[in-house]
């Protein structure tokens, strides 16, 4: 036993040292970015770099708000990316119900399809669906930027697999005590799939808090831009104020940590349940 424990601790040590090395690197943008948000012109520009800033102001932050409609910016970023989350999980939980546990002619073709679809590149859908859009009048609204980014391929699939877990048995009783499919979906299959769908959240609102390109070509005035596209407006063929830019890039993460620090247990634990590596 003590020889596999010294086996182990020796392995484990260089294991752990990449690890950390790795988790430093990706940590570091981010405190660089906190940092530099507190920082004055001169800070930001000394050569060599200073880690700290000479005094801590929040007059960047302040600045932020002077420059562009960051408020505006925030509202419609929140707007679009909460209803399209909801949205998005609402139809992965249904279609990943259909796959997982209902018996149809086709099916397998059907989920065939569905998982090809991830490989589709998703510019190419850009240009179909913003004529599309157009035609139905959706150009520069809410609807416009909403609906075209609800279809979720990657989290259906995930709840899928979780939804095979599920014993037979449950949704049998079920239907023996005179539950429809609905019926079964909401007091069977959601209540015990708590964990792959708050990862499955974590996945779509991150990827529609992120979302660039869809934002930004189906909107046309200041009013209805999102984050993404609006910190551009931060960036000038004149001036760039660097010290700006991370106090607005640091405020536009709060939301994705304080819904990471809510659903990392449940996504980490789904990752493993659903047997994916990572």
């Amino acid at each position: 036993m003590r020889k596999n424990k010294s086996k182990l601790k020796r392995y484990n040590i260089p294991v752990f040292i990449i690890l950390m090395l790795v988790s430093i690197c990706m940590i570091f943008p981010f405190v660089w970015m906190f940092l530099s948000a507190f920082k004055t012109p001169a800070d930001v520009y000394t050569y060599p770099p200073k880690w700290l800033p000479s005094s801590f102001k929040f007059d960047n932050f302040a600045k932020v708000f002077q420059l562009i409609p960051f408020g505006r910016f925030y509202f419609n970023t929140i707007v679009t990316s909460v209803t399209q989350t909801f949205l998005q999980i609402a139809l992965s939980i249904t279609a990943a119900y259909v796959f997982a546990k209902l018996e149809f002619p086709g099916k397998k073709k059907m989920y065939m399809f569905v998982q090809s679809a991830m490989f589709i590149p998703a510019i190419v859908t850009v240009i179909p669906l913003y004529l599309m859009a157009s035609k139905v009048k959706l150009v520069d609204t809410y609807p416009g930027i909403i609906l075209p980014q609800i279809l979720g391929v990657f989290t259906t699939i995930l709840l899928i697999s979780f939804f095979q877990s599920i014993p037979g048995d449950l949704l049998s009783a079920a239907k023996i005590d005179g539950c429809g499919y609905y019926r079964i979906l909401w007091n069977v299959v959601i209540p015990n799939s708590t964990t792959a769908i708050n990862a499955a959240i974590l996945f779509a609102f991150l990827s529609h808090w992120k979302s660039y390109m869809w934002p930004l070509i189906i909107t046309n005035s200041t009013h209805k831009r999102t984050l993404p596209v609006g910190l551009k407006y931060l960036v000038t063929e004149s001036s760039s104020e660097y010290q700006v830019m991370m106090a607005a890039a640091f405020m536009s993460i709060i939301p994705i940590l304080i819904v990471y620090i809510i659903c990392e247990k449940s996504f980490t634990r789904s990752l493993t349940m659903t047997g994916l590596k990572g």
